[in-house]
């Protein structure tokens, strides 16, 4: 038999090997650590947008390189879509493999436990034993937890401030670092929840998955006798637990010489939530497979293979591999396919101005001349990296019927816009003729307001559609008498 110290996987007769999932986990969480650092700081384009930023002070979203102002803020439904039916996805195919490979708790407890205090303070004897009960039974060891909670504070505030990046933009968040009197509610939030966070992974620790996280709840739903997740062969080696959960209290070799189980206990005792795999599936196992590395080393001894597995319970009954291609993860796979093309769709329909147009409460207004005027009002935003002149015009049939008059702008046509930049306008539509007909009611005329950069009108347009209200020929009349009275008097 061949065996390794590094702990990685070595073949041995058999089929069994050690397995290294501990190795691979913690390679996994440097990649994802890094690259959550370096994508904040990452700009793409001519625009220098952010891969993902969701700014609630400059009131846009970017979205790979993408900007869109607050009001395309529908974007983030798909986003939000795909992020849930992600989760239901991979919690059917995998269980809690998120919890166990890329969780933020568990990554910045394997930090804690496994780095600053067994590697580093030398305040637990080895990551293997999670069941360890520190005894600080001496100053020394009293200090070096204090630095402990000390180094993780500091870890905390760095991954904090890493999280509001993709809030708050780093080039903006150092320059409101330096000026805490003006900015004491983001560096509050900041202090908050880094204590918040230092707090749970130091003193509450796996409690938190166990009793807190939804998750947990949440994944029973979801799993199925396809699921993969943490196994334990029952068959080779022997019951430990009743049906009911209580335990048997006999080791598994006392009940059968050929149960292989040896009760040693090494995969109770890397648990880091504390269970027992052997008693079967539960809540609180959050897939990190240490079990399944721990129980793999000990077998490999005997030229084993691990009792403990990474499979599905069909595939462990029927002695065969775990079936992930089946209709449930189809089914998801397609609907994630169909949430990602809207987002491209949204995406590719993305415009370079909005206007939206609203009516005042005044229906209509009436003039001496018996002109008949109504109020708008227009929110025109340019959302393009450049400044734009902007124009306003009645569109289709209508264009000659109707005219545009700004009151505040003494007959200007054009409006530059800066970049990211709302303009909001009081503008006046007049019917240019009589649009009474046989009947005697107020009309609702449809109308279709077009509105383009002159600097880029081919590019830069929209249109919206409102209507124009009329007034009855007998209404305008009584306007018209009372206006006179007022002036007689």
């Amino acid at each position: 038999m061949q065996t390794s110290s590094s702990n990685s996987s070595v073949q041995v007769k058999d089929g069994a090997h050690i397995e290294s999932f501990r190795k691979k986990r913690h390679i996994g969480y440097i990649i994802l650590t890094i690259v959550l650092l370096i994508v904040p700081f990452v700009r793409i384009g001519e625009a220098q947008n952010h891969i993902f930023l969701l700014s609630f002070d400059h009131k846009v979203l970017h979205v790979l390189g993408i900007e869109y102002s607050i009001q395309e803020f529908y974007v983030m439904t798909f986003m939000l879509m795909m992020l849930f039916v992600g989760i239901f996805f991979m919690t059917v195919m995998a269980g809690r493999f998120w919890c166990g490979w890329g969780c933020p708790q568990t990554i910045f407890r394997s930090v804690y436990r496994d780095i600053i205090q067994t590697k580093l303070l030398h305040l637990r004897k080895k990551i293997t034993n999670k069941q360890e009960v520190l005894v600080l039974d001496t100053p020394l060891k009293k200090v070096k937890y204090v630095i402990g909670i000390v180094l993780f504070a500091c870890i905390a505030l760095i991954a904090t401030a890493d999280f509001l990046f993709f809030f708050v933009p780093p080039e903006d968040f150092f320059v409101y670092a330096r000026d805490f009197a003006d900015h004491r509610v983001l560096l509050g939030f900041w202090l908050v929840v880094a204590t918040f966070m230092t707090i749970e992974v130091c003193f509450i620790a796996e409690k938190f998955c166990i009793y807190m996280c939804p998750y947990a709840r949440v994944q029973s739903v979801f799993f199925d006798n396809d699921t993969l997740m943490s196994i334990y062969d029952t068959k080779r080696g022997g019951l430990l637990y009743n049906p009911n959960g209580s335990a048997i209290g006999i080791a598994p070799k006392k009940q059968d010489p050929h149960n292989e189980c040896t009760n040693c206990q090494s995969c109770v005792k890397v648990c880091p939530t504390h269970i027992d795999i052997r008693k079967g599936v539960q809540l609180e196992c959050i897939h990190c497979l240490e079990c399944v590395d721990a129980c793999s080393a000990v077998m490999a001894k005997f030229n084993r293979p691990s009792l403990v597995t990474w499979s599905s319970p069909n595939a462990m009954e029927q002695k065969t591999k775990p079936k992930l291609l089946r209709t449930k993860t189809i089914a998801y796979m397609i609907i994630l396919a169909l949430i990602f093309s809207l987002l491209i769709f949204v995406g590719k329909t993305h415009k370079s101005m909005l206007l939206n147009i609203t009516r005042t409460s005044e229906s209509y207004i009436v003039r001496d001349s018996g002109a008949i005027d109504n109020v708008y009002k227009f929110v025109v935003q340019n959302i393009d990296r450049e400044p734009h002149k902007f124009v306003f015009e009645i569109d289709g049939d209508m264009a000659d019927k109707f005219e545009i008059i700004m009151p505040d702008y003494k007959g200007k046509k054009e409006f530059l816009i800066e970049p990211n930049d709302t303009k909001f306008l009081v503008v006046l539509l007049r019917a240019k003729g009589d649009y009474n007909d046989s009947v005697n009611i107020d009309r609702n005329i449809p109308l279709t307001i077009k509105s383009y950069a002159s600097d880029n009108k081919d590019g830069i347009t929209i249109k919206y559609n409102t209507f124009f209200m009329y007034p009855s020929k007998t209404a305008i009349e009584k306007k018209l008498r009372k206006k006179h009275m007022q002036y007689n008097k």
